[in-house]
């Protein structure tokens, strides 16, 4: 007898979504899908608004990674007031707003790994759900909690010294920063009681890696096999292939290390990336246009960061981007759970960063913003924790809004998520005649691998059937209706 297994809500992710799995007559998978249920309309309702508002408003789409939708959008308002591409900036506007975002992606990505990911490595995939979680960590491993926790706090406060909140600051405006670091905020950071200064977060990134390496050699089969497949994988990539999560050119390449993209201007991105609309997810589905629908379809975030960038341009994360590298001998890396462990290395690097801007005395006095020949339209692009993010406006001659497209981390992943979701419930459900709470997880990990951040990506209408049940008090359904998507 036909099955269909839904899983509702997804956990231990940002936002809300579900996952239907449909099996036949002998218990093999014939479909997966995952399906984001939220729908938030920031696209709309940002128009009309003076277009000096969008870089505080847009980041109401989440309280995990607002700083990326702050500066992207600043990054796109650059344009506008014609203070440049990135590039731009005065050398205070551009180091305070990469402090600011190192310490974005460092926050994040901590609260990812320890928090959300690592009850599935610790605890195991079937491991019992009342422990596989944050509390179970803190119970069974109290120093790597609490190291979680000092990690994740220090990267806020380098949000705070920078944007004046830890969440849904100001920091960044159109061509430019408005304020200073101030030396108190860089001796405490610098030189702050233990554990509480860079060089302990440095020290800490570097023990989390030999942590996941540690992990990973006597677990071999999960981390190498779980969930693979070849893609395209697209990040922006400094000038001179340096990663670079700030700004820089687009990059793709295929999964045989062959250009797709060849490092070309974002100001020019809808030439090379269009989005399609399926009936059954609000999420919209990128694809490159050269490439078409079916096999354009690209992953985006720390994997895909480490396969399109050449070198990394702090030494300790350099040396650590080898050795991934070498693990599949230079061609690119298809493996979804070497996610985690290009996460940590990115949590490594952007320490790394920190420390070298929070010694530059640029962050503590200089010019804070630029302007020039005014524009009507920009485009903002940089790395998020979960990928690239893009965001573009138009404007009219009364400087209100008159057109916003984002295409955010999570959406371009939203294929690739769906990769993983088919190949994990085939791998643990095909041929099972009970499906247990373990196999569901498995399903779960398989999209936890891409930190999504749903509500992020639920910014834009796509379609979606709506079905309203009139239901009695014993249950039953007296009445239904069902407007197709």
């Amino acid at each position: 007898m036909a099955k269909k297994i839904t899983i509702e809500p997804v956990t231990r992710v940002e936002g809300h979504g579900k996952v239907t799995i449909h099996l036949d007559d002998n218990n093999q998978v014939t479909q997966s899908r995952l399906h984001i249920v939220e729908f938030r309309g920031f696209e709309r309702f940002v128009q009309g608004r003076p277009y000096w508002e969008a870089p505080v408003l847009v980041q109401r789409l989440c309280g995990i990674c607002p700083v990326s939708h702050h500066l992207a959008a600043a990054k796109a308002l650059d344009v506008i007031v014609g203070a440049g591409t990135g590039d731009g900036l005065t050398p205070t506007g551009e180091k305070m707003r990469r402090l600011m975002h190192y310490g974005q992606m460092f926050q994040s990505h901590v609260l990812h790994f320890f928090h959300l990911a690592a009850p599935d490595l610790l605890f195991g995939i079937d491991g019992d759900p009342a422990m596989r979680n944050v509390i179970g960590i803190a119970l069974t491993n109290k120093e790597l909690a609490v190291q979680a926790v000092m990690m994740r706090k220090f990267g806020q406060e380098i949000i705070k010294a920078t944007a004046g909140k830890k969440i849904h600051g100001t920091g960044a405006i159109p061509g430019g920063i408005n304020k200073h670091l101030t030396e108190a905020e860089r001796d405490s950071f610098l030189n702050g009681a233990d554990p509480m200064n860079i060089d302990k977060m440095i020290d800490w990134s570097l023990g989390a890696l030999d942590f996941f390496k540690g992990y990973h050699k006597n677990n071999k089969d999960l981390i190498d096999k779980f969930a693979a497949y070849p893609s395209n994988h697209v990040s922006l990539v400094r000038k001179d292939g340096a990663m670079d999560f700030y700004h820089g050119v687009l990059r793709g390449i295929d999964s045989e290390s062959n250009k797709i993209l060849d490092d070309i201007d974002y100001q020019n991105y809808l030439d090379y990336i269009d989005e399609e609309v399926k009936s059954w997810s609000y999420m919209k589905f990128p694809y490159l246009r050269s490439i078409g629908k079916k096999n354009g379809w690209y992953r985006v975030g720390p994997l895909a960061r480490m396969n399109t960038a050449e070198f990394i341009p702090t030494p300790l994360a350099q040396k650590e981007f080898e050795i991934f590298r070498a693990y599949t001998n230079g061609k690119p890396n298809n493996m979804t759970m070497h996610q985690h462990w290009a996460r940590l290395i990115e949590i490594l690097h952007s320490a790394e960063m920190m420390k070298d801007l929070l010694n530059d005395p640029d962050l503590l006095k200089g010019e804070l913003t630029v302007k020039g020949t005014k524009g009507n339209e920009g485009v903002g692009l940089l790395e998020a924790p979960r990928g690239t993010l893009f965001h573009h406006y138009r404007i009219n001659e009364k400087d209100q809004i008159t057109m916003a497209n984002l295409i955010v981390s999570t959406t371009n992943n939203n294929i690739p998520m769906n990769k993983a979701v088919n190949l994990a419930a085939k791998q643990f459900m095909n041929g099972q005649t009970d499906i247990t709470e373990g196999m569901m997880n498995a399903v779960e990990v398989a999209i936890r691998a891409y930190d999504p951040c749903l509500s992020c990506a639920t910014h834009a209408l796509g379609k979606m059937p709506l079905e309203i049940k009139l239901i009695d008090k014993n249950e039953n359904v007296l009445d239904r209706m069902l407007k197709n998507g």
